[in-house]
This record gives structure tokens, C-alpha cells and sequence, in this order.
């Protein structure tokens, strides 16, 4: 996730990166990953429009999106999901089957097979 290259070009070093994305490692920089709901499913960040603001509380591990009940209702309204990428195969169970993240980001059809629940600090 590194800065666009407009910004490196404007003196900008850092900026918040928030992603929804399943992912592990990262280039650099303050960078909010595992957002939970996803986007994909109507999660907040699929609410998001240029020009919201966005408080982020690390110490309180919360999200907000400063975006008045009315109009993220209007949004919400108005939200369609996306036409899955993929119809069948590995990529496909990815998508249709791994839980989100604050769920542990494991594929669902496997939760209570393992013994053992997962951690909240593990993902």
C-alpha cells in the first residue's frame, strides 16, 4: 500500500491507509488492515465518499465514519454487492467462504472442526 505518486511528488511522507483487505504484511506507514465488515458484503467502508472524514482511535481499536445516520442510511440504501469475480475453483471459496476478519479470517466450513476456538489476537 504505498502512497500514490502524486502525493510523494506533493512532499506527502505518510498518510492513514485503511483496507478491508485479507492480508498479512505491509510496505510501510500508519496502515489499518482487516477492517471488518468488508466492503464487499456492506461493511462501512463501502459507505465511504470523497471528502468524509474519518476518526481513527488506535488506543480504542474503533473506526468512525463521520458521516451523519440519515445519509449513511440514504448510502446504505443505495449500496448494490458486487458481481463475484470468480464462479468457481480455489479463488472462489475464498471469497464465498472465509469469514471476515473479526471472525478470525478462516474458511467457515472448518469452524468447530479444530478443537480449539481462535484467538482474538491471531489474525
Amino acid at each position: 500500500m504505498g502512497l500514490p505518486s502524486k502525493l510523494l511528488a506533493k512532499g506527502v511522507e505518510d498518510m492513514v491507509r485503511i483496507s478491508d483487505a485479507r492480508m498479512s504484511g505491509t510496505a510501510y506507514g500508519t496502515v489499518v488492515l482487516h477492517v471488518s465488515p468488508e466492503a464487499a458484503v456492506g461493511g462501512a467502508l463501502a459507505l465511504v465518499r470523497e471528502g468524509d472524514w474519518i476518526e481513527l482511535d488506535v488506543a480504542g481499536r474503533k473506526l468512525t465514519l463521520e458521516v451523519d445516520e440519515a445519509e449513511l442510511a440514504r448510502r446504505r440504501a443505495e449500496w448494490v454487492a458486487p458481481e463475484p469475480a470468480f464462479k468457481s475453483g480455489y479463488q472462489f471459496l475464498y471469497v464465498e467462504h472465509v469469514m471476515q476478519a473479526s471472525e478470525g479470517a478462516d474458511f467457515d466450513f472448518l469452524q468447530g472442526c479444530r478443537g480449539h476456538g481462535v484467538p482474538r489476537e491471531s489474525h
